[in-house]
């Protein structure tokens, strides 16, 4: 039952997130505007995040007794815990757009120019995949002597210090740190951001410019809301039980990407016009 939701889940994760890939590769017009190109690779690596861990899930799920490898373990860790963090900062590059947009509307084609936007999209890339090195390598070099079972789906932080033969508080210290740096340092920019845009919008004059700059960002907000909250549980309880950890980490790796395509296509209207 397990296998057939999650392989469900996982095709149609893909299925939303490549047709906005495709429609903002498609569309002339979207693929010159900075939110679409954002968007674009959000979408991509949405698809590049599920992957990571669903399909060695499913593998999991359908044969219970096939280990992992020592590499694949912490190629998957590496990977999920970069794309983690490069989410966060396609957020926040998110959240900088629509501000220069609705705050700086006479002088965002200047600000958010084509090659700034390009230059925002490596920056993410970039620094996301080079957020979590040290701490992964750290982690790799402690010692497993163990049954090295770890009661988990994926391999995270938790069960894999947990595995291991010696305390490492330096290593715990170093990747709690660096995960909180990344999570709560984004979050504040994106609140931030939307506070500005909020002081804005309040000014309008008109009802249905403030209606229509509400709807602009109410889908940017609603997935900040549905991965950030996810994330901040582990960090409200960090002591919770192993069964909880698990589903607040199904939740942001497996439920929130389903969610963000749906999320994003009914919300915007040129969107739903190009995917018709």
């Amino acid at each position: 039952f397990l296998c057939s939701l999650f392989s469900t889940s996982y095709l149609l994760t893909l299925l939303g997130n490549l047709c906005i890939v495709w429609a903002v590769l498609r569309d002339i017009r979207l693929s010159h505007l900075p939110m679409y190109i954002l968007l674009g690779n959000f979408s991509w690596l949405e698809i590049c995040y599920v992957t990571t861990t669903v399909p060695r899930m499913l593998s999991d799920l359908a044969s219970p007794h096939r280990p992992i490898s020592f590499h694949g373990c912490f190629l998957q860790f590496y990977f999920f815990f970069s794309m983690g963090a490069t989410e966060c900062l396609f957020l926040s590059a998110m959240a900088l757009d629509r501000y220069l947009a609705i705050c700086h509307p006479l002088r965002y084609p200047m600000l958010m120019s084509h090659s700034f936007c390009l230059m925002l999209v490596a920056s993410c890339w970039v620094i996301g995949f080079l957020w979590f090195v040290v701490p992964i390598v750290m982690v790799s070099q402690l010692p497993f002597c163990g049954p090295n079972l770890l009661d988990h789906f994926v391999c995270d932080p938790g069960p894999l210090l947990a595995a291991s033969c010696a305390p490492a508080p330096l290593t715990k210290m170093v990747l709690s740190s660096t995960t909180s740096l990344v999570v709560f340092v984004t979050l504040l920019f994106i609140v931030g951001s939307y506070s500005a845009v909020l002081r804005a919008v309040v000014r309008l004059p008109s009802l249905a410019g403030r209606h229509k700059t509400f709807s602009t960002c109410s889908s940017h907000l609603a997935v900040v809301s549905l991965f950030y909250g996810s994330v901040m549980v582990t960090y409200i309880s960090p002591d919770a039980s192993g069964g909880s950890n698990k589903v607040v980490t199904l939740f942001y790796a497996v439920v929130t990407p389903l969610f963000n395509p749906l999320i994003y296509s009914l919300r915007n209207k040129e969107m739903k016009l190009v995917l018709r």
